[in-house]
């Protein structure tokens, strides 16, 4: 490893070929050097694989039917391993249960607001209903009961093990959890849609997040933004063993969810990713009291992925973040292609004339696995009024993720860093695709496919001219081309030169 400084930027070389890694030009830690020489990537497919087994054991096996109960009570596990809960194979129910419960209320006892989510956690994992007969009298079921355990408490350790790996880079726990859970999913639960973590990658960047931002998710699901978020911030501020990351985790990142187990999600997803002090509150982002909430935070930059229909106030949540954060904030919005289109013309015209719409970006309309709903991504700078000014749109047709059966939509032929760089400098630079395209906010506020100029071949000028004189000499055409085909089948003579092949049909009627 090679390492050029000259008091503000370094250039950094691995082996002979120098390293671009995240861009970062800071003088980093010895450690994190180091740590280039081990870059493997975790092994998704093995995660998938754990996740499979625990969802099918705990829907066949413990009979929790319930999407987010199994969730949680896999995030449980995975905040109590993570706090050193003992959890040993040969457990009973009772055991296995009381030492989940336990590390949740006794952990972390210094931090005040920690202990409230932690409390959360408890009370909704404490509440999840199961079939299972844990306490059978039966010695051949409770030796079944131990042994479901068991495994499960296997399965756990190895994604825990993965999650703290140097080589876990801020990939939503929850959302592959959501991918495999979802398969026995009910008609009731159809509400939530996480966001692929690819993409809440790539809105950070063109958002051009950096670590001094303040990202606020006033939406936040699962945390899906604020982990990916968390974790790029703390990679280009050096790592986590610096004092940055420590300040980032702390007073960095800001989150509200409305939905009471949703928020227990997201409160065991950043516990699980070494953050228990990011700043998550269960508020209805509608309202005055979350917008005051946000407006004493310094928030810089919004991510989200507001929930659509309508009776959840989808341009509402939008409108009120908008409306809180200081001029000039940047934010990123996922939302359904045409939903500011279908928003009353009043409200929109209100929006716009505080808050400019700046970007467009139509998403591939297969994004979300198992799910109709297309979208776009819609860039907005507060406090800016519209004025008019016309909106740069285009469309990322494809993410290059296929579906694998069972377990969602993934990057299974390595094509997405490349789309991914592709569209960040189109979007960059505002051109660069055919599909790029400038529209007035009077007109349209969704991407518009960019029409395609009118070209005539030769063969198209034969073609319409024979039709116009077929038609002046009242010649049908479907009869004509049918007789034609079988006369030049069956009664032609194909004669041929170095230079054509001719086929000679007898005149007919004196028509043809």
């Amino acid at each position: 490893m090679g390492v050029l400084y000259n008091g503000i930027d370094t250039v950094v070389f691995k082996n002979d070929e120098e390293y671009q890694g995240d861009g970062s030009k800071k003088l980093q830690t010895l450690k994190y050097y180091t740590s280039l020489f081990d870059l493997e990537s975790i092994d998704k497919e093995h995660i998938y694989e754990i996740t499979a087994k625990i969802n099918n054991s705990l829907h066949f096996n413990f009979g929790i039917k319930n999407l987010y109960h199994r969730m949680i009570f896999t995030a449980c596990a995975l905040v109590a391993k993570r706090y050193s809960a003992l959890m040993v194979k040969g457990m009973d129910y009772s055991e296995f249960h009381n030492a989940i419960i336990n590390c949740l209320n006794k952990e972390l006892i210094r931090d005040k607001k920690q202990n409230q989510k932690l409390s959360i956690l408890t009370d909704v994992f404490s509440e999840i209903k199961m079939n299972l007969n844990v306490d059978a009298e039966d010695e051949k079921e409770q030796q079944r009961v131990i042994e479901l355990i068991s495994d499960f408490i296997d399965w756990v350790e190895d994604i825990s093990d993965a999650i703290n790996s140097d080589k876990w880079n801020g990939e939503d726990v929850m959302g592959i959890f959501f991918n495999e859970f979802n398969r026995y999913k009910s008609k009731s639960e159809s509400g939530q849609i996480f966001t692929p973590e690819h993409i809440t990658d790539f809105m950070y960047k063109i958002l051009e997040v950096n670590p001094n931002d303040y990202v606020l998710d006033a939406a936040a699901g699962s945390g899906g933004f604020l982990a990916k978020s968390m974790a790029n911030m703390i990679q280009e501020a050096g790592g986590v063993n610096t004092k940055k990351a420590q300040e980032i985790k702390k007073n960095h990142l800001y989150g509200i969810e409305f939905d009471r187990e949703i928020f227990a999600l997201a409160c065991a997803n950043m516990l699980i990713h070494k953050d228990g002090k990011t700043n998550l509150e269960q508020l209805d982002s509608r309202t005055e009291y979350a917008s005051q909430w946000i407006s004493d935070k310094n928030i810089t930059k919004i991510l989200m992925n507001p929930p659509y229909e309508k009776k959840y106030g989808c341009i509402r949540i939008v409108e009120n973040v908008l409306d809180s954060v200081k001029s000039g904030t940047m934010g990123a919005f996922i939302m359904p292609d045409k939903k500011l289109e279908k928003t009353s013309k009043k409200k929109i015209e209100s929006i716009l004339s505080r808050h400019r719409l700046r970007k467009i970006v139509k998403l591939p309309e297969d994004l979300f696995f198992n799910v109709s709903v297309t979208t776009s991504i819609f860039v907005f700078e507060a406090g800016i009024p519209q004025n008019d000014k016309e909106i740069f749109t285009c469309y990322m047709k494809s993410d290059g993720l296929v579906t694998v059966k069972n377990k969602g939509r993934h990057d299974v032929y390595d094509k997405w860093n490349d789309i991914e760089q592709y569209w960040l400098d189109v979007i960059e630079k505002q051109s660069g695709d055919e599909s790029c395209s400038w529209i007035n906010p009077k007109d349209y506020l969704s991407y518009q496919k960019v029409s395609q100029q009118l070209q005539l071949s030769d063969e198209d000028f034969r073609k319409t001219v024979t039709e116009y004189v077929l038609y002046k000499e009242n010649v049908d055409l479907d009869e004509f081309v049918r007789k034609l085909s079988l006369r030049t089948l069956y009664g032609s003579v194909i004669g041929s030169d170095s230079q054509l092949l001719t086929i000679s049909v007898k005149k007919e009627n004196n028509k043809c």
